[in-house]
Order: C-alpha cells, then structure tokens, then sequence
C-alpha cells in the first residue's frame, strides 16, 4: 500500500535531511531521488518497479533516436510512433483490456454470441496515466525539436519517477522539470523552505480536513442514495465536488511544496477553480497539466479550432472522450466528459469566456455578476461530479432526476459539520485570493509578528491532527 499522509510526513523529512547532506558532500543528488522515489513506489508493489523501469528506458532511448541529427526523418517518425504504441498499449493491457473485453462480450450476447474471451486481471499500477504521458510528451517535444534529448540517463529516470508528483502527478514537461535535474547546483533557500512547508501544510489540511470528513458522508449518501432523502441527495452531490478539489488540490499543493524542498519548481496544477465564471474558465483552472496535455498533444493536432467551428467541436468531444476514459475503464467517467464537452461548446464557440483573474473583482456591481455566475458554473460542475461518482451511468442519471424530480423528507441530515469545513474553506481561499498561497500571510498588520503567524501555523497543523476524517486513499492514486 502507498504512504498515507502521516506516512508520507515521516518519509518526507527522511529523504530531505538525506538529501542536504549529500549536497554537502558533493555528491550526485539524483541517485538519493532515484532510489528515493523507487522505494517510495516499491512500497506499494515492488514488482511493478520494473513497469516503470521499462517505460523510462523506452522512452530515454525513444528520446535518443528521435533526437539524433544522424537519424533520417523516417527512422526518426518510426521511433516515436513505438515509444507512444508502446505507452498506449501499457496503458491498455493493464487499464482498459477488461474494460473494453468485457463491453465486447456484451455486445455480442445482446445478438445472440457467447464467446469465450480470456481476462488478464492485472493490477493497476498506481499512477501508470501520468507517468506514462510524462514519458510520450517529452519523445513528442523532442521529436518537434522543442527540446534536445537528454544525454543524463540519471536526471532523465529521476524525471519520470520523481516521487513527489510520481503518482498523482503534475504531469510535467520536460522543458519544465528536468533541466533542473540536469543542473548540477541546487540551492536550498529559506524562502522557498517556508513556501514548500506552507503549501504541504495548506495541502494536508484539504486532504485531511475537507477531503477525508466529506468521503465519510459521501460514502454514506452514495451507497443509500435511493432511501436517505432529496436534501442528502444535494448534499452528497455538494460534498463530493469538495471532496475531490480537496483530495486532488490537496495532493497537488503536497508535491509542489515538497519538490521545493529539493529546490525544483513543479507547475501550478490548481488556480481557485470554484471561482471559475464559466466552464471553459473551470478548465483552465482544474488539473492544468492535464488539460494543457489533452490541449497540446490532442486537440491542436487533430486541428483545434483552425478548421471552422464543426471540426473544432469535433475535436473538443475527442478530448473530452479520451480525457473520460484516462480516468478509468467506467463508461460514468466516459459520460462525464460527453457531459463536459457539452457543457463546453456553447461558450467556447459562440461568446466569449469570462475567464478574466477572480482578483479583478473591482466593485459591488461586478461582484454579484461574478457571483451569480460562479454559482452557476460550480452547479453544472457538481452534476458533472454526480456522474463521475456514481457506480454506473444508470445511477448518475437516477442520482440526478432524484435531486430534481420530487421532494422526499429527511430523517437527518448527513454531513453537515464536513459541510462547515467547506465554507471554511471557501471563505479562506476567497480571503487569500491575492496570496501566492493561502498560507503566505502578509509581512504586515498582525502578521508582521512572527508569533503570531507560527501560531496560525502550529494552529492549522493541531486541527489536521485532531479533526481529520478517517484517512481515504487519493482519489488520483487509481488513475
């Protein structure tokens, strides 16, 4: 099993502490990160070490032949056509076979066949959809001449297994991160320190406090959603959208602060999305790495929108398909992006997105419209979350008629103090919206004393300690 977040607090400080004296020492630190990284994966199976092993190699010798000046231009598209049928086919074998195996066989017996198709009932290595697009888009990038391959087999295996963002990602580009494994001095700032720490710290309290409270109540609502009334219904609905943003932000924000520790710079993977005025402005917002992959890598090579608006909607359901299915072999995950992409043409194409920054809110006119808005975006996302969580399509749309179609009573209601932890949370990130992150306090007012913002901090960390929820695996570990 993967560190849960009290593990994760141990093998943390370990690793750094290990990691500063052999900067010291002069030594090459990317060995420590390696191993570091393959014994933070290992501890989940260590036979599934190799599967990460051959994917970095592929791709690492992929990258070399791709970006050799010697290779002609065939020789060049052939080796990056392998190294992707070779992730996709990964991906396939140990995600999508029994999936798409067992969808056929019913299609079959729905016209009167019973084959007999063998299963594989492989594990799903954890974290297998963002390492392996890691390892396609830096064989792309180097392929399009964007970047050189690297020659550093040690940076490059630290790349794609760098244990921070290994499992849950930000799936990072190549341009980004591994550069800064290349560079031979990295330097430890007290800055970045408290910046890395901050953002652990605000990344525990969403995962701990938001995410892991509402999971019980969700739990609850969605396992007996048929029997437990129509105000549960909505509040099932409601805290599922919280839990989710606390779990996935909140692992984002662990993994940025933790890679600062080590003096790398992962990308912004969440900016406020509950902010957004529109479901474009949520996408930009919502797990950007991945929809600036599906944005990159997809949808601009299929066309984009150069080629009149048909083919531009086209190729928005494409991605918002594929981007379904990248979350697992379910056909709710597959509704749930038709259901986005949907929701997604009439204000892509015809009016303008009002994906302007949450901190432009200049006066008492723009703030209700804003508000207004924001409500209705938050809305359609929480049904679009209703589907992705129910078990089955069938019960997405019976979850969701049930919120709309008659009113039943409540014995109680479910989930009302995890409830108050979200306005919590709402309130802060709205109050800190001009804040690098909600935990840089300001050098002025009450903050200036430095007693005063440790308190806030020792705070913040006594409350992840003492009103946490039942620990839940990441909801990402499983994609």
């Amino acid at each position: 099993m993967l560190f849960n977040s009290f593990e994760f607090l141990i093998f943390l400080p370990i690793v750094f502490l290990l990691y500063w004296k052999v900067c010291k020492s002069g030594r090459d630190k990317n060995i420590l990160l390696l191993i570091s990284s393959y014994v933070f994966y290992g501890w989940w199976n260590v036979r599934l070490l190799l599967l990460i092993f051959l994917v970095t190699l592929v791709a690492y010798i992929g990258g070399r032949v791709v970006g050799a000046d010697r290779s002609s231009k065939s020789v060049r598209k052939a080796a990056l056509i392998i190294v992707i049928i070779m992730n996709i086919a990964t991906l396939v074998a140990f995600k999508y076979y029994g999936f798409f195996a067992s969808s056929f066989v019913r299609v079959l017996n729905a016209v009167g066949f019973t084959p007999d198709i063998p299963t594989l009932n492989l594990i799903l290595p954890v974290g297998i959809s963002f390492y392996s697009f890691q390892a396609i888009s830096y064989v792309i990038d180097v392929y399009r001449r964007k970047i050189s391959a690297t020659h550093d087999v040690l940076a490059f295996f630290v790349f794609i297994c760098f244990f921070p963002q290994l499992v849950a990602g930000p799936i990072e580009r190549a341009s980004n991160i591994l550069p800064q494994f290349i560079r031979d001095k990295r330097r430890f700032s007290y800055k970045r320190g408290v910046s890395g720490m901050q953002l652990i710290l605000w990344g525990l309290f969403k995962k701990m406090i938001i995410a892991d409270n509402a999971a019980e109540a969700v739990n609850v609502i969605f396992t007996q959603w048929e029997s437990i009334g129509t105000i549960n219904l909505w509040m099932g609905a409601i805290l599922f959208s919280f839990q989710i943003y606390g779990d996935f932000s909140g692992y984002s924000d662990i993994a940025i602060g933790s890679s600062r520790l080590f003096g790398i710079d992962l990308m912004k993977n969440f900016n406020l999305p509950y902010f957004s005025r529109d479901i474009v402005d949520f996408w930009k917002r919502w797990h950007i790495s991945l929809t600036s992959w599906f944005r990159d890598y997809l949808y601009i090579p299929l066309g984009g929108n150069r080629q009149g608006k048909g083919k531009a909607i086209r190729n928005t359901f494409i991605v918002f398909l594929v981007s379904g299915l990248w979350h697992g072999a379910n056909f709710t995950y597959i509704a749930w992006g038709a259901y986005h992409a949907i929701l997604h043409i009439p204000v892509k194409f015809f009016r303008k997105s009002g994906a302007n920054d949450v901190r432009k809110t200049d006066n008492r006119l723009s703030f209700f419209s804003d508000a207004f808005w924001m409500g209705i975006t938050f809305f359609l996302v929480m049904i679009g979350w209703v589907i992705f969580r129910a078990e089955s399509t069938t019960a997405a749309f019976s979850y969701i008629g049930a919120m709309f179609s008659s009113f039943t009573p409540s014995k109680y209601i479910i989930g009302k103090i995890p409830l108050l932890w979200c306005v919590v949370l709402i309130v802060i990130e709205w109050r800190t919206r001009f804040n690098e992150n909600p935990l840089s306090l300001p050098y002025k007012g009450i903050w200036k004393n430095a007693f005063v913002r440790w308190t806030a901090y020792v705070v913040i960390f006594l409350i992840c300690l003492f009103f946490a929820g039942s620990p839940q695996e990441f909801i990402y570990f499983r994609f």
